[in-house]
């Protein structure tokens, strides 16, 4: 983190590449100089060169700067040229240096001495360079993938919160359609009952983050607020088993991702079977994976390629859409008939952990 703190203050970090990157010269120089044995003093002279090439490629820095969104060819020409002389006049500095203290004050017969052989200064000014502009146009390619991945991020929540909040309406018509119905049989307890579970529900949904991922004991909390509803409607004859074990209450889930599915177990199983039935809800953590089972024993469906060839509503189809959104390929969602009669809906998800 505090790397990336450094990176992405451009100013520091152009200091610090800057300060660090000279000191390395001065150190390769210095273990040049003992392989040739140089005398002592010398160092004072390596010191000199480096902390003169380090003023003079700063300037560089704000034309570069000034220049950066010129055309190829005239950004060439001055990269080249301004490279060219700074490492002239950089190579007369150490010629310079050399020469007055190295060499007690000697003084070439010509002044056009301080100028020659200096093509050496002129490429390590042209390395300084190109490493310039590699470093900026790496902080920028980086500036751009962060910038990409902001907006599909945002885009991704965007469509999972669509999704989440599609639920809500549906829902919401499906349970005020049969508070209506018992208001319309003149069932008034009954339909009292639905109202006051339905507002513990809509108060769990309106207070859960649709982003964000919750335990399975939490969501396995929704449902049961769910099914008080529905149990108002239908009494004895919706029955539901649990079998949930520990390790999979801490894993975490996209909130109501279940729901939906209990829904339409409840309308297109339990609603159509005289003597009621029953729905059991089933999880378990196995290969670090989170397996969801709900099973109904219903009259079933027609199933082809683990999909309803008749799908009506959004439910199913939202619950795979929010989950290709979440773990694109990493699940599965399948259905298939269940024993001896009804549908099942497993849910394979990666685990999870809850922190505590």
């Amino acid at each position: 983190m505090k790397w990336q703190a450094l990176v992405d203050n451009r100013q520091r970090f152009f200091w610090v590449l800057q300060i660090a990157g000279w000191i390395g010269y001065a150190l390769v120089n210095y273990i040049g100089s003992k392989v040739f044995e140089m005398r002592d003093i010398y160092v004072f002279v390596i010191v000199l060169n480096a902390y003169a090439g380090c003023l003079m490629t700063v300037p560089l820095r704000y034309l570069y700067r000034k220049v950066w969104n010129a055309k190829p060819l005239l950004l060439i020409f001055v990269v080249f040229s301004t490279s060219y002389l700074t490492g002239t006049l950089w190579s007369v500095v150490q010629k310079f240096n050399m020469w007055e203290i190295y060499r007690h004050g000697y003084r070439p017969e010509e002044w056009y001495y301080y100028l020659q052989q200096g093509l050496d200064s002129v490429y390590i000014i042209l390395c300084w360079s190109g490493l310039y502009f590699g470093i900026k146009y790496y902080q920028l390619l980086q500036s751009e993938r962060q910038k990409a991945l902001k907006a599909n991020t945002m885009a991704h929540e965007a469509q999972l919160k669509m999704l989440r909040y599609q639920l809500n309406p549906h829902f919401l018509f499906n349970t005020l359609n049969a508070i209506s119905t018992l208001v319309l049989v003149e069932e008034n307890k009954d339909a009292n009952q639905m109202v006051s579970r339905l507002s513990d529900f809509l108060r769990y949904t309106l207070n859960t983050d649709p982003i964000k991922k919750v335990p399975l004991e939490q969501e396995l909390h929704a449902l049961k607020l769910y099914l008080n509803i529905e149990k108002v409607r239908f009494d004895e004859r919706l029955e539901v088993a649990f079998d949930i074990t520990e390790e999979a209450k801490q894993a975490l889930v996209p909130s109501l991702i279940m729901q939906p599915l209990i829904e339409n177990s409840i309308k297109y199983a339990i609603a159509h079977m005289a003597s009621g039935g029953k729905i059991e809800i089933r999880a378990q953590v196995f290969a670090n994976e989170l397996l969801l089972e709900v099973c109904d024993n219903g009259p079933g469906a027609s199933i082809e390629n683990g999909q309803l060839s008749n799908v009506q509503g959004v439910g199913i189809a939202n619950t795979q859409d929010r989950l290709r959104t979440l773990y694109e390929n990493n699940y599965s969602f399948v259905l298939a008939h269940n024993t001896p009669s009804g549908l099942k809906v497993n849910i394979r998800v990666p685990f999870e952990k809850a922190e505590k």
